[in-house]
């Protein structure tokens, strides 16, 4: 996954591109961006249009083993001539086969084939030999996602490696983060409607710090009203809810729920001293532009930390003695995503059978000292036992520590024993 600077920055004259894919359960969208660009276009099924979403859907042709995917899908199968299989992403997830024809098959390799369907449409703009980066989007980013995009990545066969994912949330703050100043000076609202649910982000800056921290709160709310009355009531509470007393200064509509001309009140209380948009595509540029920032940071970038639900909270690390000096030694760096994180170091146990791990506050205060036992260690004078010490995080508020005991050389032979503890961040 992705650390960092993009791989192949520094080759010129590569003419790479960076694609943002933003991959729902029931639309998928792509946007990308040629290196050297700041500018990502957003891939569109019908030429001079804004046709950006594909169904993310499969059709097995019957009897053969031939696939479709998208539109094409849907019109297979409502010809009687395929199989259709939908809800991919949650399929996916769930882990459970899929059986078409009195076989199964792998739900990852479904929804794998359907990325890759996908991204052939790109041959128009580039073949795909020349991408330099994808990133994937999603709703929710949780465990079982995240090992989803894992897996998906490593059989996805691209010439990079530059393959990582991240959520609405974050690409919600990179989008904001390329838009003029002036739009995101104050509070920021994006509104994303699919005609069942309302999902919104609000994302606040604090001034008050250095660099800014910036911080996006993701609602949900029921969108099931029938008539444009119902609808432009229940969206204005919304608004009056999000907005409030806040000063905000721009706001978004996304997703089909906000076609049609049922907008009135609700039109008319978004546009008091704010900017309003609508479109559908805004998280599928946000991932491209999440690139291009790890490509070259950005003069925003560098003025301002995005900490959301999927970032460390805090940094993670030991007092040891270096040389015989006091130093820290960092294990996990705040503001890095928790299913990127994990480091693997080796130790000297000063003496005894445990060791402190400290886990400090971005805002340095209220840091907690956590003692990790070794319980059953081999009694050795001190100094004498090498740990090997695994810290990863499972999820946006679980560290897992793995110890092994090394032994110390050819004095005393390693036992391989090994030990495991959860701290809560």
């Amino acid at each position: 996954m992705l650390g960092g600077k993009l791989d192949f920055i520094e080759k010129k004259g590569a003419e790479r591109v960076l694609v943002g894919f933003d991959l729902g359960n029931k639309y998928s969208q792509i946007s990308y961006c040629v290196e050297g660009s700041e500018v990502p276009e957003t891939l569109s099924l019908v030429a001079g249009s804004e046709s950006y979403n594909i169904p993310t859907v499969l059709c097995k042709r019957q009897g053969i083993n031939q696939w479709f995917f998208g539109r094409e899908a849907y019109k297979y199968a409502e010809e009687n001539d395929g199989i259709l299989i939908e809800n991919l992403v949650e399929l996916a997830k769930n882990g459970e086969k899929v059986y078409i024809e009195a076989k199964d098959f792998d739900p990852v390799a479904l929804l794998t084939l359907f990325i890759k369907r996908s991204l052939s449409l790109l041959s128009g703009v580039c073949s795909l030999d020349k991408i330099g980066g994808v990133m994937f989007t999603c709703d929710e980013l949780d465990r079982e996602m995240v090992d989803v995009l894992a897996k998906v990545a490593g059989a996805l066969e691209l010439k990079t490696k530059n393959i990582c994912f991240q959520g609405h949330v974050e690409s919600t703050y990179y989008y904001n983060l390329y838009q003029p100043r002036d739009l995101w000076n104050q509070q920021v609202v994006v509104c994303d409607c699919d005609g069942e649910r309302m999902k919104t982000y609000r994302m606040e800056c604090n001034k008050r710090t250095t660099p800014v921290v910036v911080f996006i709160e993701s609602l949900e709310f029921p969108f099931t009203a029938i008539s444009p009355h119902q609808k432009d009531r229940d969206f204005l509470e919304i608004l009056e809810q999000l907005c409030g007393d806040r000063i905000v200064s721009c706001i978004y509509l996304l997703g089909e729920g906000f076609y049609g001309q049922w907008m009135q009140e609700s039109l008319k209380y978004m546009c008091k001293n704010r900017r309003v948009f609508q479109g559908n595509n805004l998280f599928s540029k946000g991932a491209c532009y999440t690139l291009i920032e790890k490509q070259h940071v950005s003069a925003a970038g560098r003025e301002h930390v995005f900490l959301g639900k999927e970032k460390l909270k805090a940094n993670i690390g030991m007092k040891v003695l270096r040389r015989g000096m006091d130093s820290y030694l960092a294990l996990l760096d705040a503001g890095t995503n928790w299913f990127e994180t994990q480091k693997e170091v080796e130790f000297i146990l000063e003496s005894g059978d445990s060791f402190s791990v400290l886990i400090t506050p971005l805002n340095g205060r209220d840091v907690k000292v956590i003692e990790v036992p070794l319980e059953g260690l081999a009694d050795r004078p001190a100094k004498t036992t090498r740990i090997r010490l695994v810290a990863d995080m499972i999820s946006e508020d679980k560290v897992q520590l793995r110890m092994e005991d090394m032994g110390f050389g050819e004095i005393f032979q390693a036992t391989h024993m090994k030990w495991r503890k959860m701290i809560e961040v």
